[in-house]
């Protein structure tokens, strides 16, 4: 899933393809370089955040997604409310993909029940200009059971709205209310997700956690996009796990990396016969 985000203030980008030109053209590339869906946004969810008005929002990602999808391309429109989600769908986006899972707008589970679009629904606790204040997991079980246990009851939720099962996808929505430690638990705790029965989408790629990880020894975090190897090497170990779908803003470099993989499973193992090498 690669990002067109159509927005002045992303973490990722910082508006490079904030027009509706530069966003089209951007998604024409990320399809030529392996995109399989591309996710439109028009809404900014990096921490602090505030929110755009709804109707700068549609005039971000409709001409962006009628453009591409006119052009024969699978596109999801990344947003909270309900109404971007109906015009989206109208325009010919067939996934619609909340960060919030439908808490940020009641109508929204309804909404996207009245079309054949499928939905993702990310764990979400509160709008990016204080999420950070709701990274609290100390129930049994920690951040992974509290995720699982959220995530449940949105699909609940969505299912009873009518949003038909087979159409629901979940995500566990790193960095969203989440610290960096949140992060890495449920990367390593995708299972119990899984386990709800629903495909699972991640999406790692250029993170915070990666930054701080990656950081300096005067203790500055790695700049956004000096954050792409380490997004590749979990696009492979997440591919090993069986995730759905990977959302990734440099579609070459996760395309490469599940080349390799995918060669590298192809291949018959040969035994490794320890040789005389004089360590001990």
């Amino acid at each position: 899933m690669g990002v067109v985000n159509v927005t002045p203030d992303s973490f990722s980008d910082g508006g490079r393809w904030a027009t509706p030109e530069a966003a089209i053209a951007h998604g024409r590339e990320l399809l030529v370089a392996g995109a399989d869906i591309l996710d439109v946004g028009g809404e900014s969810t990096r921490p602090g955040a505030t929110r755009p008005l709804v109707e700068d929002e549609l005039a971000r990602v409709v001409p962006v997604i009628e453009a591409l999808a006119a052009e024969g391309a699978t596109v999801s429109v990344d947003t909270m409310r309900s109404e971007v989600a109906l015009a989206a769908v109208r325009a010919g986006a067939v996934i619609v993909n909340d960060v919030s899972g439908g808490l940020a707008d009641p109508e929204m589970a309804a909404a996207v029940a009245s079309t054949d679009a499928a939905y993702v629904a990310m764990h979400w606790r509160a709008h990016s200009d204080t999420m950070q204040q709701h990274a609290s997991y100390d129930g049994p079980g920690g951040v992974v059971a509290a995720v699982r246990d959220e995530l449940a009851e949105r699909v609940d939720a969505i299912l009873a709205a009518g949003v038909p099962r087979d159409r629901i996808v979940v995500d566990p929505g790193l960095g969203f209310a989440k610290t960096a430690d949140h992060n890495w638990a449920l990367l390593r705790g995708l299972a119990p997700i899984a386990e709800l029965g629903f495909p699972v989408l991640v999406g790692a790629s250029r993170k915070s956690f990666l930054g701080s990880l990656l950081a300096g020894p005067d203790g500055v975090a790695r700049g956004v996009e000096e954050r792409e190897h380490a997004s590749s090497a979990l696009h492979v170990l997440l591919a090993q796990h069986g995730v759905w779908g990977l959302r990734t803003h440099d579609v070459r470099a996760a395309h490469d990396a599940l080349r390799a993989l995918a060669r590298w499973n192809q291949t018959p193992v040969t035994p490794v016969t320890p040789t005389a090498t004089g360590v001990s």
